[in-house]
């Protein structure tokens, strides 16, 4: 990696170049076709994880093939589901209920005997709690340095990444044989699942011991649409004051709206909210077309989550709440008198 004041000189060459070079290697050179790209898919319960292929996406973005894998029981199944999806070569799949639940401990020792056997340069993944529980031992078995949550990609050892809570961008450069990357879902639209063809091939299995034992898992289930996915995002903050405010107000607005609910770290940390609906540094990345929030001040911690929305409106009676600085669009006043408002309009239209 480079110091960080070697890393500022090269953003500003970068920044000169950019008129005239690619930010993509391109496909006819010679070093792209000795890339190859190994995109690491999430799948539960016998269903592909579309969020998941952002890593797809990158991987088309460095040139050279990219290559799927996916494991678990069902596992050829969602290899043959994962063949549609376009920009893939080719699937790599293991049928194993041992990987069922993504558990690193034997995780990890599968993927590098695959890494290995394909001899793939780059590994991506996307930045969920699957790929930053996996990726880190991965990149320690193969002796690589990790690089995470990249949001793009200047060449095959050059990538952008985001620090001090997306108040920087850092442009990073590695000289590893192997590169080990998280990919942030929001900054890689995952490609079109129908239309691709590639080919199915099944996998090598160690059969690793797993030291660790899954026991229960106790999941927040919701007919709304995936809060990582969905287009209109609707969020509460500690301005809410209570879970029963926040149960009564923000429901009804994301019904009104077709949206998905979040909430910031303080109102999950409130018991306000469950933490499977928390946007922000240490929750989702989120990038709908609307993201609207309401009570929600707008710490540094939050912005990180969502600042890459395509419109943001807020609801605070702090006219000079952070938030305000980000919204495109601002309301000033009493949550609990303009959210009901605001609900009743839109249902009424």
């Amino acid at each position: 990696m480079f110091s960080a004041a070697r890393q500022s000189v090269l953003r500003q060459a970068r920044t000169q170049l950019r008129r005239t070079q690619p930010t993509t290697i391109p496909q006819s050179s010679a070093l792209s076709r000795l890339l190859s790209t190994l995109a690491v898919l999430e799948q539960r319960e016998g269903k592909l994880n579309v969020s998941s292929l952002a890593a797809v996406t990158a991987g088309g973005k460095l040139g050279g093939s990219v290559i799927g894998f996916v494991a678990g029981s069902g596992g050829k199944a969602v290899a043959e589901e994962a063949a549609k999806v376009q920009g893939l070569e080719k699937i790599i799949y293991v049928d194993n209920a041992a990987y069922d639940k993504g558990l690193p401990e034997n995780y990890a020792p599968l993927l590098v005997e695959n890494i290995k056997k394909g001899g793939f340069t780059h590994i991506l993944a996307g930045h969920s709690a699957f790929g930053k529980n996996l990726m880190p031992r991965i990149a320690a078995l193969l002796d690589s340095q990790q690089i995470s949550d990249i949001i793009a990609i200047e060449g095959e050892d050059t990538f952008v990444r985001p620090i001090y809570a997306g108040n920087a961008i850092m442009t990073v450069q590695s000289t590893d044989n192997t590169k080990i990357i998280t990919v942030r879902g929001t900054a890689f639209p995952p490609p079109a699942t129908e239309g691709g063809s590639a080919t199915v091939e099944e996998g090598v299995d160690p059969k690793a011991e797993c030291p660790t034992e899954w026991v229960s898992e106790n999941l927040a289930k919701s007919d709304r649409p995936d809060l990582g996915s969905a287009e209109k995002v609707v969020s509460g903050g500690r301005g809410l004051k209570s879970k029963e405010e926040f149960d009564r107000l923000m429901p009804p607005l994301a019904d009104a709206l077709g949206a998905a609910i979040g909430a910031s770290r303080a109102a999950v940390d409130s018991g306000f909210a469950d933490n499977s609906l928390q946007v922000g540094q240490t929750g989702k990345n989120v990038a709908p077309q609307l993201y609207l929030c309401a009570g929600i001040s707008g710490a540094i911690q939050h912005l990180a989550g969502m600042k890459d929305s395509k419109v943001i409106a807020a609801i605070n009676k702090d006219p000079d709440a952070p938030i305000f600085q980000v919204a495109d669009v601002g309301l000033v006043g009493d949550l609990f008198d303009k959210v009901p408002e605001l609900t009743e309009k839109l249902k009424s239209q």
